[in-house]
């Protein structure tokens, strides 16, 4: 089983399920991080794809990689416009607190 951070369960849960009432977007988000941990590199998916394994209809796998592109915990990239996407799961708090630890040297 891969490990995940424990902001993702303690913090990000509450805040995409409690606060935006998205628990779809956590849901997505999940298994992404679990994938990426699990591979090591970038996820390559299509929406029908993401949906099937999360257990989510198509519809729903695209708002919610739409909800996780605005809040930034998501980079996505294709090569054209029909072309599969490619997700990397973005970690900010992660980020926060290496320039926080950056700073205070």
């Amino acid at each position: 089983m891969p490990l995940l951070d424990d902001y993702i369960t303690d913090v990000l849960m509450r805040d995409l399920v409690g606060h935006d009432h998205k628990p779809v977007s956590f849901l997505v988000y999940l298994w992404l991080a679990a994938e990426q941990s699990r591979t090591k590199r970038e996820i390559r998916a299509s929406y029908q794809q993401l949906a099937e394994s999360v257990g989510i209809s198509k519809s729903s796998a695209q708002s919610a990689v739409r909800w996780l592109l605005r809040r930034k915990l998501l980079n996505v990239e294709k090569e054209s416009s029909t072309a599969t996407p490619v997700y990397t799961v973005r970690m900010p708090w992660r980020d926060s607190a290496r320039q926080h630890a950056a700073k205070s040297r």
